[in-house]
């Protein structure tokens, strides 16, 4: 089984939210900023490079929300051949901006990022890490 563990930022200013647009293996949605760590890179240092890399702000993580786990068989990983099963963990912050300004990443699993109202997430294209954090709140 691969394991996957990743560090996210929930980044909610007044009546929006920040969200950075994934786009991988023909697939794509609105998720919350962050990503994998790397070996030996801590879960919250993961989480502040993240949002820089993804949406061009620094932040600062005010704690944690929760722990999201999951485990996705071959057959439903979205990466193309996969023969094991995948158990991901998400750690999931709240976190706010400090400073930086919107940017977009170039080169990386998203391609975009946005303001979005809360009140739009409904409707909005978007992966289940976006329901899963805001549970969390």
């Amino acid at each position: 089984m691969d394991i996957r563990i990743g560090a996210y930022g929930v980044i909610l200013h007044e009546d929006t939210i920040l969200l950075a647009h994934w786009r991988e293996y023909g697939h794509s949605g609105w998720t919350l900023p962050g990503g994998g760590i790397d070996p030996g890179e801590d879960p919250a240092d993961a989480a502040v490079r993240e949002i820089l890399e993804e949406t061009g702000y620094t932040a600062e993580l005010e704690g944690l929300l929760g722990i999201h786990s999951f485990v996705a068989q071959p057959e439903n990983r979205l990466t193309p051949g996969a023969t094991e099963a995948l158990h991901g963990l998400r750690i999931i912050y709240r976190a706010r901006i400090t400073g930086g300004e919107l940017t977009y990443e170039v080169g990386g699993s998203t391609d975009r990022a946005a303001w979005h109202p809360l009140s739009e997430i409904p409707n909005l294209n978007r992966v289940s890490l976006v329901d899963v954090a805001l549970a969390m709140l």
